[in-house]
């Protein structure tokens, strides 16, 4: 079964990433939360590049995904899971809420911690929000996210089942709370109960810091309420937010090549 999953892990992936991404970008056409201020062509370009080179990069550094680490793991006996036998459907609901916090903890990590936001910075300083700033990850930021979740894995002895039933949910919640889309106000109140919203995390997208410093969650909301770094709305209501850096309100972060380059200029 495990050796099953990470054949065709990459097909699985894929699939749904590429059908949740239709989705989304047509519902953002019909539905929109907010107006572009700029045409989409070049922050898509440039968001889509960065997104290939993600990918391209992790497939050079680490030969295999997180699933793969999973079953390796599995196969030399490593780590807690492997150790203790409990049903897999405990495992997977174990390993489910761990995997979310580390992310929600590395996500807080890269705000906090200086030398990460240099990094991360490259992110938030798109100043527009749709379901392409979900791609939008440094490269170094995707290294370290993924050496962070494998030892993560390791140490849990993760089910391979576990780890891609986690890795698609994450990358299609990203895209859905990253997309533009405007969910009436009813269901936006009663989802972010369970799940981060467009409107929860456009906050955190917002170019005023506190508000940045807040709604850290890409997947269960959960986490934010638990630690006090949950805000409700943003100060200037949701037609009123800028978005991105205020030091780069301007065409720089639609740019390839300046935005790879801004974790390595002063801030």
């Amino acid at each position: 079964m495990s050796e099953f999953i990470a054949t065709y892990e990459p097909i699985i992936r894929s699939s749904v990433f590429l059908g949740l991404f239709l989705t989304l970008a047509a519902t953002e056409l019909f539905a929109p939360r907010s107006e572009h201020v700029e045409a989409k062509g070049a922050r898509w370009f440039t968001n889509w590049s960065i997104f290939i080179i993600d990918i391209l990069v992790l497939r050079l550094a680490f030969k295999t995904a997180a699933v793969g680490i999973a079953v390796w793991a599995s196969v030399n006996g490593y780590g807690l899971f492997n150790a203790v036998g409990w049903p897999l459907w405990l495992e997977g609901l174990i390993v489910f809420l761990i995997l979310d916090f580390a992310v929600w903890a590395s996500h807080v990590a890269s705000h906090k911690i200086p030398i990460f936001w240099r990094i991360h910075r490259m992110h938030h300083a798109d100043t527009n929000i749709d379901v392409t700033t979900a791609l939008r990850f440094h490269p170094i930021e995707i290294m370290l996210s993924m050496l962070f979740k494998v030892a993560v894995i390791i140490a849990l002895g993760a089910p391979a089942v576990a780890v891609i039933i986690f890795e698609i949910v994450l990358n299609g919640m990203a895209m859905f709370n990253h997309s533009n889309i405007k969910l009436p106000l009813g269901v936006d109140r009663f989802l972010r109960w369970l799940v981060v919203t467009p409107d929860m995390h456009r906050i955190h997208h917002s170019s005023e810091q506190p508000e940045t410093d807040s709604n850290y969650g890409f997947n269960l909301a959960i986490w934010d309420r638990i630690f006090a770094t949950y805000t409700q709305e943003p100060k200037l209501g949701h037609d009123g937010i800028e978005i991105g850096l205020k030091e780069y309100q301007d065409k720089r972060p639609t740019q390839l090549p300046w935005s790879l380059s801004l974790p390595f200029r002063s801030q």
